[in-house]
């Protein structure tokens, strides 16, 4: 693929000028009448050659820090009142992440070319979801694209704590969980069988427990393989059966049934739905396609299907309250100050006050679950790993006992 510079005019008269991407002229004429815009000049840039492309599989994944510093920056260049292409143009030059920098480049190649933003973000549905592209509408429609810039780059903060502060309180026993699987392993393929050759020698009947754990031994030892394909398969199976409509409803219940756990996924499905909604309607996004954003962005289908029925009763004319109170998935007191939002005409406020509040609840909650589950764990694993060491030494401590 060749780079063009070109020079042109659209229907309306006004000039255009900018690069364009084809395998040739004609195909990069073509091109641009497509979009309406007849060249006057088009040259090929020497020297110039498309951006490079990563295949997908080796192409850095774009996080969710990488577009707060892109938001959070761009929001602060259109303040400074720079051109809308200009900031692009700076954003796609200085972008840390590479794959960022190659879509910001088409995202401006297609500004220039007469796309609103907005209409140039949807060439990336991965990287700029529905959220980000309404309130970037929203915002051009309203002359307002440096505010919205800003509650998106607040809004993409406050949720990336969110998401941190839950895999936080969970890297630690899985860590732990994960070396207990390994030191047991270890245990039952290595050291286990030295004793049992030891055993061998006694000519006594063996305990129980010691009995128990040599056979584990053995099964393991036989069926190594056949048990991680087996795991292997679990996993595989559970998250091919998350993926259907009927899985993810059961585990999605199940995860909020959950003790302790299941309250603090609440608070976050609480925080989260508030968050958005309440930077949705602030920015002036339509009520009903705010509500069908913020269930496709609920990350939980008991919570995307209670902000459905919320959608389905503002159609017949209800309140948002009440549906979510008849959900059980929002506790009482939000119904209710969701409610008075409504009756006062500021829910977007409350929303925004009802999302701090949950904000700090999962701080305490997160606090709570790592403070409690750290011991439980540490106990668990000396149950374990002591009761097997407990159980090869028994044989041991009788025939020490009966040569006494």
């Amino acid at each position: 693929m060749a780079v063009f510079k070109y020079e042109g005019r659209t229907a309306s008269g006004e000039t255009r000028n900018g690069t364009i991407e084809a395998k040739d002229q004609a195909a990069a004429r073509a091109s641009l009448r497509e979009q309406r815009i007849t060249a006057q000049t088009l040259t090929e840039s020497k020297g110039m050659s498309a951006p490079l492309k990563l295949p997908a599989f080796f192409a850095p994944s774009i996080t969710t820090r990488d577009l707060v510093i892109f938001t959070r920056q761009f929001a602060t260049m259109i303040d400074s009142g720079l051109p809308l292409v200009q900031c692009l143009d700076i954003q796609s030059s200085q972008a840390e992440n590479p794959t960022l920098r190659n879509q910001l480049k088409v995202i401006k190649d297609k500004v220039e070319s007469g796309s609103t933003f907005a209409e140039a973000l949807k060439t990336f549905p991965k990287t700029f979801d529905d959220l980000f592209v309404n309130l970037v509408a929203a915002g051009e429609v309203g002359g307002m694209l440096d505010t919205i810039m800003n509650r998106l780059a607040q809004y993409l903060e406050k949720s990336q704590k969110l998401v941190r502060q839950v895999k936080g309180a969970m890297t630690y026993p899985i860590i732990v969980i994960c070396v207990a699987v390994v030191v047991v392993t270890i245990l039952l393929l290595k050291v286990v069988p030295t004793f049992e050759d030891m055993f061998s020698d006694f000519g006594a009947s063996l305990p129980a427990p010691t009995l128990i754990v040599l056979g584990l031994s053995k099964w393991l030892q036989a069926n190594f393989l056949y048990a991680v394909a087996g795991i292997a398969a679990v996993i595989y199976g559970v998250q091919r059966w998350y993926q259907t409509a009927s899985g993810r409803l059961i585990m999605d219940r199940g995860l909020l049934m959950l003790p302790v756990f299941g309250d603090l996924l609440k608070k976050v499905a609480v925080a989260r739905f508030c968050r958005t909604l309440s930077t949705m309607l602030s920015s002036g996004v339509p009520i009903i396609e705010a509500l069908g954003i913020c269930g496709r962005t609920a990350g939980n289908k008991i919570v995307e299907n209670a902000i459905t029925s919320v959608t389905v009763s503002i159609s017949e004319g209800r309140t948002i309250a009440e549906p979510l109170a008849e959900s059980k998935v929002f506790p009482q007191m939000v119904c209710q100050m969701i409610s008075v939002g409504e009756a006062t005409g500021a829910l977007d406020t409350m929303l925004g006050k009802i999302a701090d509040f949950y904000d700090e609840e999962v701080d305490v909650s997160v606090e709570a679950l790592t403070s409690m589950m750290e011991p439980l764990i540490m106990a668990g694993m000396g149950v374990i790993v002591g009761g097997l060491v407990i159980a090869m030494y028994m044989p041991i401590f009788e025939m020490a006992s009966h040569i006494n």
